[in-house]
């Protein structure tokens, strides 16, 4: 198993950080983007004079130069490619070339919000319906909300393959049952299949606890070329293979409610890396509903089309007993979700990867840490994804 992005250098994560998540009230997205960059950097143990690229989004309209400027980076690469929560596997991917293309030595990919407390102020923070106009101009006049798209491709996951409420809850349940390990989360009380069940109707089928919160918070994540690892206080996590892919905006526009863009990203990543999915130790997903962790693990491969429902009901998810510990912290669920939780799986799969999850770390059969873990980020409604296979 040998690190091989697609240029010439070896690219590994050196270092990752969360910012203060959860409940943050006095601050601001900006600080946010700080402390995590901070903390990412003094975990990678390297000076932040190293950090020649950097890549931000989601802030401001010129996100990864006001970002740069506030963290006192002057970087020669940059991207802001916004893809909504896909957004920063993306990004790790783009980064991961141009390191290994010798474009760049060191980049940081930084997020910070405060979605939650902007809405406890009654600020707006953002609209994923863009008005009406374009292709959108065609479904906004119906009230048709991003929860609603969701809750149609669930519904229709339902109708092909049969899949039940109670497989949906249960990956509620699970998450929550990996997130009481984590003293992070912000929701951390047991939850039962009928407490999710039985919970206020959000979006047929969807309850309220099918639904991730809002939360504040930040991460950074800290990409260096193979050169700069000696010079690490950690141990490095390599990027194997990396895939993107975009697929609709428009529901008429996609063809299949049952198939998200993982299905590609998936299968180009693990091409890249040489890896199968049955190789995988430990997967972070998106999970702003429980129906795109169900779609995403059928598209990457850990179940044939249809039977996700089956596949998730049995446990396989948590990290006590479970066969594919998925969203170990938490997940979006139950640890924390600011608006594009992208970057958080990448922070949680290199903590795995590192043994540095505490009471939620992941061993294999043979006690041994994780070898191999997968971050596949959902963008939309199931409109972009972005997959990336990670290796100790």
């Amino acid at each position: 198993m040998s690190p091989c992005p697609s240029g010439n250098r070896k690219v590994a994560v050196v270092g990752v950080a969360l910012s203060d998540c959860g409940r943050v009230d006095e601050t601001t997205p900006y600080a946010l983007h700080a402390q995590a960059a901070r903390r990412a950097l003094a975990d990678s143990g390297l000076d932040r004079s190293v950090i020649d690229g950097f890549a931000s989004a989601g802030l401001g309209t010129l996100a990864p130069v006001e970002v740069a400027e506030y963290l006192g980076l002057r970087p020669t690469w940059v991207d802001s490619t916004s893809v909504g929560g896909s957004t920063w596997e993306v990004m790790a991917a783009h980064a991961a070339d141009a390191i290994a293309a010798g474009r760049a030595n060191a980049v940081l990919l930084a997020y910070g919000s405060t979605a939650r407390a902007d809405i406890r102020a009654g600020r707006r923070t953002g609209d994923l319906s863009f008005g009406a106009r374009g292709p959108l101009q065609f479904e906004v006049p119906y009230g048709h909300t991003l929860i609603a798209k969701y809750a149609m491709a669930a519904r229709r996951h339902m109708h092909a393959y049969g899949t039940t409420l109670e497989q949906l809850a249960s990956v509620a349940v699970q998450a929550r049952q990996n997130a009481a390990l984590n003293p992070d989360a912000m929701f951390r009380d047991p939850i039962t299949v009928d407490d999710v069940l039985s919970g206020p109707m959000i979006a047929d089928p969807f309850t309220k606890l099918h639904c991730c919160p809002r939360s504040d918070g930040g991460a950074a994540v800290l990409l260096v070329a193979e050169e700069y690892v000696r010079d690490c206080r950690t141990a490095p996590v390599w990027v194997l293979g990396t895939g993107e892919h975009v697929s609709h905006t428009t529901m008429s526009e996609w063809p299949d409610f049952t198939v998200s863009p993982a299905a590609v990203s998936g299968r180009i990543a693990f091409g890249r890396a040489g890896v199968r999915p049955a190789e995988i130790d430990v997967a972070q997903i998106y999970d702003a509903f429980t129906y795109m962790t169900l779609v995403t693990l059928e598209d990457l491969g850990f179940c044939a089309k249809g039977e996700g429902g089956a596949f998730v009901e049995k446990g396989r998810l948590r990290v006590t007993g479970g066969e594919l510990p998925v969203n170990t912290d938490g997940g979006g669920l139950s640890a924390q979700h600011p608006g594009m939780r992208g970057l958080f799986l990448l922070v949680e799969a290199v903590r795995q990867l590192r043994g540095e999850a505490g009471a939620r770390q992941v061993r294999r059969t043979s006690g041994e840490l994780p070898a191999l873990a997968v971050a596949s980020g959902t963008g939309g409604w199931f409109c972009s994804a972005g997959t990336v296979v990670l290796g100790r």
